[in-house]
């Protein structure tokens, strides 16, 4: 399959990366695919696979990366810089950050209008778009499974002003004309959300992707999880989607700015509390507790920020 690259999201940031003399002799191609031993990797000259050890430096690659490939020889020359990448700190003991998607424009925050929607869960998605300078939807799915679809939107667009959300039926494709106004030919989208919120059949509605799917269990009222691995899919209406597993513990890496971005409804009390060193717990004039008592901020709201916060400030103890 030939490829073209403004329909793989090829841009001029990437274009100014080639030097002259390397126009001729090379050609730019995405990662679509990053395996244990192998790499697939789309262009206009089709699909190539690369063995992982011809790269300088695996750990850092993602999918949705650029790469720059000879076209007499079989190493690729190097990654293009990143427009945007999105980054979590990895899961157990793994000391390294780990790379879910590169060059990525939106973010498809993926939950369903059941007991998988967990507001403090979406706010760590959103600090992780707003660290990257990505721009944030939520997808509520499943709107046929609950009576009570607008009462979890309200709740999503408490979340963040000027938040776009869209409620959907993944299985009707009708549903979806929201989402497809983005999937517009050189724009990349990516998806995340916890397994079973129905990621699957959204991918198999907006590309030509077969991916597996389960029905939901009637037990907790989630799906199975079925994606093992990152992968870009062509979108029926131009441009690209990257599908990420079903992250069950997303843990933020260097998000300072995502999190004050994320919070700006905390962030306007902070600083005018009476004493410098306030600890927002019992000290007088402290401007949290003051907000908090009179219903002006809400207090799962300050909560999650706490967490976010200490979670970072661990993550900054640990790198001294």
């Amino acid at each position: 399959m030939i490829f073209n690259l403004p329909q793989l999201g090829w841009k001029s940031c990437f274009q100014q990366q080639i030097a002259p003399d390397e126009e001729n002799i090379c050609y730019p191609a995405r990662i679509a695919q990053i395996h244990r031993s192998r790499c697939i990797v789309w262009s206009n000259k089709g699909i190539a696979t690369f063995e992982i050890g011809v790269f300088s430096d695996p750990k850092n690659m993602a999918v949705g990366d650029w790469i720059l490939i000879p076209n007499e020889g079989e190493r690729p020359l190097r990654i293009f810089e990143r427009e945007t990448v999105l980054i979590r700190k990895a899961a157990g003991q793994r000391k390294h950050d780990q790379l879910i998607a590169a060059n990525v424009d939106t973010l498809f925050i993926v939950t369903s209008c059941n007991q998988d929607f967990n507001a403090s869960r979406i706010e760590r998605y959103l600090a992780l778009a707003a660290e990257a300078r990505i721009q944030p939807v939520i997808v509520l799915t499943k709107m046929d499974l609950t009576d009570d679809v607008d009462s979890y939107k309200n709740k999503a667009l408490k979340l963040q002003n000027e938040l776009r959300v869209e409620c959907v039926n993944a299985k009707d494709k009708s549903s979806l004309a929201g989402l497809k106004t983005l999937c517009t030919e050189g724009h990349t989208i990516a998806l995340v959300g916890s397994s079973g919120v129905g990621k699957s059949t959204l991918i198999n509605n907006l590309t030509n992707a077969d991916q597996l799917t389960a029905e939901i269990s009637e037990e907790h009222g989630k799906g199975i999880h079925t994606t093992t691995s990152r992968s870009l899919h062509l979108l029926h209406d131009g441009g690209i989607l990257i599908d990420t597993p079903g992250i069950r513990e997303l843990q933020l890496s260097e998000s300072k700015t995502g999190i004050e971005d994320t919070f700006e409804d905390v962030l306007q009390y902070l600083g005018y509390c009476k004493f410098k060193n306030c600890q927002h717990q019992t000290e007088k004039g402290c401007a949290i507790k003051t907000a908090l008592n009179a219903g002006e901020l809400d207090q799962r709201r300050w909560e999650s920020f706490q967490k976010l916060q200490n979670e970072q400030n661990q993550r900054n103890s640990f790198k001294r």
